[in-house]
């Protein structure tokens, strides 16, 4: 089993060109089905890998019988068929146990966004006189101006940076890579960031990548969360908002603003057109608060 795994790792790396965090969740996903067909109580006598369908109908009830959300659901049973879909591709089994367990209907789930003005508190909401200053204003005007997601930003290079051209290469989802325009406000703010990283001390293979620690090292995705947490607790911002809520905010405004949906599309770097279409679900949502708010008709 733990050479079935390993191969299994490398056909999601190498074959499926999954991120390290998508492989690190279809792995956790995978031992959580390991586990089940592990435990005695649940009276399998064999591996996954011969798992029949019966077996992975109790995994699901097993797994599903408390509260656990659609979305998480849907995750799990992701994982779950693409380690099958992986055992039929390499003839370890000529069948998959897998494609008739049904994926649960997740519920739509609107995004949070920021408005113009709270974007502009959190600004705000930087102090410049700090170490760190211009990097955190950097980051959120990259974030908010470019709609990179937050794994793109920490892993974005120097070298992938054009900024006579105003533009920088991005390495999304799957290894796909896309070509991002840099606003005139993120490139000034990244100019002044750039004269403060020239101090640090930067440490072996780090010296590459566009934003740092204090310590010379690539910042972690974690720190960007707090970066941003505790800026929108300074500004008074009362929403809980992490680097992704500048990333649908991005694309909120643009689409407010008559930007084609498409363009949104390649912008974020969304393989299908339906993941960005939530962009209008968004945008009805806001029409009709404003209706209950401003029509004379909803007032007492």
């Amino acid at each position: 089993m733990t050479n079935l795994l390993q191969e299994y790792h490398i056909y999601l790396k190498l074959e499926r060109h999954l991120s390290v965090h998508s492989i690190e969740a279809y792995e956790q996903d995978l031992q959580k089905l390991v586990a089940f067909f592990s435990d005695p109580a649940n009276g399998i006598t064999h591996g996954v890998e011969d798992a029949t369908y019966e077996d992975l109908q109790a995994f699901v009830y097993n797994q599903f019988k408390g509260d656990c959300s659609a979305r998480s659901q849907s995750r799990i049973l992701s994982g779950v068929h693409s380690f099958y879909r992986f055992l039929l591709y390499h003839r370890v089994r000529d069948d998959d146990p897998s494609e008739l367990i049904e994926m649960p209907r997740k519920e739509m789930r609107l995004p949070q966004t920021l408005t113009v003005e709270e974007v502009d508190r959190l600004v705000q909401a930087i102090d410049l006189s700090t170490n760190e200053g211009h990097r955190n204003r950097a980051i959120i005007e990259m974030l908010y101006g470019s709609g990179l997601r937050v794994s793109e930003l920490v892993d974005l290079k120097l070298s992938d940076i054009y900024r006579k051209e105003q533009y920088m290469l991005i390495h999304g989802k799957g290894s796909k890579e896309r070509l991002v325009p840099i606003s005139d406000e993120a490139d000034k703010w990244f100019g002044f960031w750039l004269e403060d990283r020239s101090h640090l001390p930067i440490q072996s293979g780090q010296a590459d990548y566009a934003f740092l620690n204090c310590r010379g090292h690539q910042l972690t995705r974690a720190m960007i969360f707090t970066i941003i947490r505790r800026l929108a607790v300074a500004a008074g911002i009362n929403k809980t908002i992490s680097p992704h809520t500048l990333r649908h905010s991005f694309a909120t405004h643009l689409l407010q603003n008559g930007v084609d949906l498409r363009i949104i599309q390649q912008l974020l770097g969304h393989e299908d057109i339906t993941t960005t279409e939530i962009y209008t679900h968004v945008d009805i949502h806001d029409l009709r608060n404003a209706i209950l708010q401003y029509h004379p008709a909803n007032k007492e």
